[in-house]
């Protein structure tokens, strides 16, 4: 009946059996399934993996089924997620599809267009603002930002906010930590900009009217130049990739949205960064944080998971669905 939110049928029917009779022990559930006892042991501590069965609070020691309403419903609401994102990760494939598609029988020359110097793209990055009709969406990773690049910025986004151009700027959480950038981000929002926050933000991307969009030559060096792109396809894809992010982003002034484990985003995504195998140094450039503050906050959530060392905190994290 259950097996949709990851059960199996032998703790099933450990389960359904201890909620008929919460006093039976492991012998008395073994005989009525007609299993062996190491049945029902394995069966219990898939069932304690799921939040299904605890340990009693009056007599410790014993276990007791967790409340269908509370337990299944969470392993729903999870089921739910996951095939949520399934189906946004089936979207965006088809949409890649779409894209190379249409890159492939189009003239690349017309449609991909390269700028090599940081000055380049910044003129062109003013030239689009000023022809934008509706809208300007924006990735901005990283943490602080060059004063220079915000002071060029500030005047073509107050002329395009005063001709009611719509402008969605996603920045990453850690741009909090530079006042700079911090004040920037409040002038913006007080003349009708719109800004969120993502624990990361992994490339800069400047897309206009949904038709054109800049993309770095690199990722990681901004002073190699951009690509501007003019291909239909491609464009949906990127405006589909920032609506995905906008709506899981946090917006300017709001606290950042904390789950059932007390995990802010950039937490959840410190334990993921780490759990893959990036040292501090990469987690930290990543989180645009520095390594001492990504250690700080490894060693409190080291002490909230109950662990002694980053291994035991990655094994917890995972036995406790923090991941």
């Amino acid at each position: 009946m259950f097996s949709t939110l990851g059960i199996s049928t032998t703790a099933e029917a450990v389960y359904m059996t201890m909620l008929r009779q919460s006093t039976w022990g492991i012998a008395e559930i073994a005989e009525s399934l007609e299993i062996d006892t190491q049945q029902v042991h394995d069966a219990l501590d898939e069932l304690i993996e799921l939040a299904l069965v605890s340990e009693s609070p009056v007599s410790p020691g014993s276990l007791r089924p967790t409340s269908p309403k509370v337990g299944l419903a969470a392993l729903l609401a999870r089921a739910k997620a996951e095939i949520a994102q399934q189906q946004y990760e089936i979207e965006a494939t088809q949409a890649a599809i779409h894209a190379l598609s249409e890159a492939h029988q189009a003239d690349h020359q017309d449609q991909l267009i390269q700028i090599v110097q940081l000055e380049s793209v910044r003129q062109r990055l003013q030239q689009l603002a000023r022809l934008t009709q509706k809208e300007c969406l924006s990735f901005n990773p990283g943490g602080a930002h060059r004063p220079d690049a915000m002071a060029a910025s500030k005047p073509v986004n107050q002329e395009a906010l005063e001709r009611g151009v719509t402008i969605k700027s996603i920045y990453q959480e850690s741009f909090r930590n530079d006042p700079g950038t911090l004040a920037y981000a409040r002038w913006f929002n007080g003349l009708g900009g719109e800004t969120r926050c993502l624990p990361v933000v992994l490339f800069q991307m400047v897309i206009v009217d949904r038709r054109i969009a800049l993309l770095p030559v690199d990722p990681n060096d901004a002073r190699k130049g951009a690509i501007e792109i003019h291909n239909e396809g491609i464009t949906a894809a990127l405006s589909a990739l920032f609506d995905h992010a906008w709506s899981t982003a946090t917006p300017f002034g709001a606290a950042a949205t904390v789950d059932e484990n007390g995990l802010e985003p950039t937490e959840r995504q410190l334990l993921q960064l780490l759990g893959d195998g990036n040292t501090d140094e990469v987690t930290a450039r990543k989180l645009g944080l520095s390594v001492r503050t990504v250690q700080r906050m490894m060693s409190d959530l080291t002490a909230r998971l109950g662990a002694e060392s980053r291994f035991q905190a990655g094994a917890n994290a995972v036995r406790q669905r923090w991941l």
